[in-house]
C-alpha cells in the first residue's frame, strides 16, 4: 500500500532518536525557569519530574508495543478509549509539538547568530525538513551526530563546574520553597523528558517493535534522567539556586562562574546542536502523528501519503515544515515551554488512561494511576497563562471534532 512505512529502526537508533528529543534544548534552557518556580527544592523538582515520566514512558511502552503503528498516543486512545480521545490526543500533540518546533529553530538562531534569528530559523527547518524527506534512517544518523556532540559538551560543563574551585554542596539545596513551587518546578521541567515519545510515534518504523519499544523507551528516559542530575548538580553548586534563576543561558553562566570562560562559546555551539537535535525529533514525531490523523480523516487524505523511494509520509512532513518555518519566520515562541508541556501532560495522561485499560496485572495499573494523576497535578500547577492557553486550544480541538462529527452524519 502507498501508505505503509517500512521497519528498519533497531533498539540503538531507537534509543538515539529519543535522547536527541530529551538531550535537546531543554537541558539549556528550562534550568532556570525551573530554579525560579522551585528555588531550592530544584532538584527535587527534577525527581518527581523524572518520576512522572517514568510512568508515562512506562505505560507508553506497554501501548506501543501492543499496537505497533504511528501516531503514538492519538492510537492508543483511539484503540482503548475512544476516537474522540485519541482525536484530542493527536490534536495536542500535533499543535502544541508544532510550535515547540519553531521555538526550537528559534532557539538555533539565537545562539547561531543573534539578531539574525528568524531567518536562521527558517533555513534550519529547511534543512532538516529536507533530511527528514530522505529516510527515517538518514534522520537517525544525523541524530546520533548530535546526540554525541551535545552529550560531549555536557560532560565538559559537569566536569568544568564540579572541578572547579567555586563549586560548594551548601548550593544544592537549601532556600525557601513550597510545594506549589516545587510542582510548577516540576511541570516545567517535564518539557525537557518529554521526547521519548518520539520513539513510540516512530512504532511502525522500528524492527520487532514489541520487543524493541520496551527496551529503547526506559534506556533512552534512563539515560537522560541521569544527564539532566549531573548537569542540575554542577550548575547549582557554583551559581545555586537564586544565581541559576536569574540566568539566561545558564549553562554558560556555570561555565563562566567555574572560571573557565573559554569554554563559554563551545557552550554555545552545544546549545545550537542540541536545539537542532529536538527539532528533528519533533518534525520525525509530528510528521508521525499527522500521517494517523490523515488515515483516519481527522485532516486531508493527501497528508497520508507515504515516498515510494524513501519510505516516508512527505505530504505530511513538507505541510509541518512549511508551517514550522512561516511561524519562525514570524513570531517569537521561546515562551512556549509553559504551552507545549500543558499539551504533553494532556497527552499522556490520555496515554495512561489508556493503559490503565490494558488491565495486565497490579503493577500496570498502578504506574498507569500515578502517571494519570501526576499528568493532571503538573498540568494544573502551570503557570496560568500556560495552562488556559492551553485549555483553550485543547477546546478548540473538541470543537472542531464535534463540527466534523455532525457534518458528516448530515444532521
Amino acid at each position: 500500500m502507498d501508505n505503509e512505512l517500512k521497519r528498519t529502526l533497531g533498539v540503538f537508533d531507537a534509543v538515539v532518536v529519543g535522547l536527541g528529543a530529551m538531550v535537546g534544548a531543554g537541558i539549556f534552557a528550562a534550568l532556570a525557569p525551573a530554579a525560579r518556580a522551585a528555588g531550592g527544592g530544584l532538584l527535587a523538582a527534577l525527581a518527581l519530574a523524572a518520576f512522572v515520566a517514568y510512568c508515562n514512558a512506562h505505560s507508553s511502552a506497554r501501548l506501543a508495543a501492543r499496537y505497533p503503528s504511528s501516531g503514538g498516543t492519538y492510537v492508543y486512545g483511539r484503540e482503548r478509549l475512544g476516537p474522540f480521545w485519541g482525536y484530542l490526543a493527536g490534536w495536542g500533540f500535533v499543535v502544541g509539538k508544532t510550535a515547540s518546533c519553531a521555538a526550537m529553530a528559534l532557539t538555533v538562531g539565537a545562539y547561531v547568530w543573534p539578531g539574525r534569528e528568524h531567518s536562521v530559523a527558517v533555513a534550519a527547518v529547511v534543512a532538516l525538513t529536507a533530511a527528514g524527506y530522505g529516510g527515517v534512517q538518514k534522520s537517525a544518523r544525523i541524530a546520533r551526530l548530535i546526540v554525541a556532540a551535545v552529550l560531549a559538551v555536557l560532560a565538559g560543563v559537569v566536569v568544568a563546574c564540579l572541578s572547579s574551585g567555586a563549586a560548594a554542596a551548601d548550593r544544592l539545596g537549601g532556600g525557601g520553597w513550597g510545594i506549589a513551587g516545587l510542582l510548577q518546578g516540576a511541570g516545567l521541567l517535564f518539557f525537557a523528558f518529554a521526547g521519548y515519545a518520539r520513539i513510540t510515534t516512530l512504532g511502525e518504523e522500528v524492527r520487532d517493535p514489541r520487543r524493541t519499544i520496551p527496551r529503547a523507551v526506559p534506556l533512552a528516559l534512563g539515560i537522560a534522567l541521569l544527564v539532566y542530575a549531573a548537569v542540575a548538580v554542577a550548575a547549582l553548586s557554583v551559581l545555586g539556586a537564586d544565581g541559576l534563576a536569574g540566568s539566561s543561558a545558564p549553562l554558560a553562566d556555570a561555565v563562566r562562574a567555574a572560571g573557565r570562560p573559554g569554554l563559554v562559546p563551545v557552550v554555545r555551539v552545544g546549545a545550537a546542536l542540541a536545539a537542532l537535535g529536538s527539532l528533528l525529533a519533533l518534525v520525525l514525531g509530528v510528521s508521525r502523528t499527522t500521517l494517523a490523523m490523515a488515515r483516519d480523516g481527522h485532516l486531508p487524505r493527501a497528508l497520508a501519503v507515504v515516498h515510494p523511494r524513501h519510505q516516508v509520509p512527505h505530504h505530511a512532513e513538507l505541510a509541518v515544515g512549511a508551517v514550522v518555518a512561516v511561524l519562525a519566520a514570524t513570531a517569537d515562541l521561546r515562551g512556549a515551554i509553559g504551552f507545549s508541556s500543558f499539551g504533553v501532560l494532556a497527552y499522556y495522561a490520555i496515554a495512561n488512561a489508556s493503559a490503565w485499560t490494558l488491565g495486565s496485572g497490579v503493577k500496570g495499573r498502578a504506574v498507569a494511576a500515578a502517571g494519570l494523576s501526576g499528568c493532571v497535578l503538573l498540568a494544573c500547577a502551570l503557570p496560568a497563562a500556560s495552562a488556559v492557553s492551553g485549555a483553550a486550544v485543547l477546546a478548540l480541538g473538541a470543537l472542531a471534532y464535534g463540527v466534523r462529527g455532525r457534518f458528516r452524519s448530515g444532521s
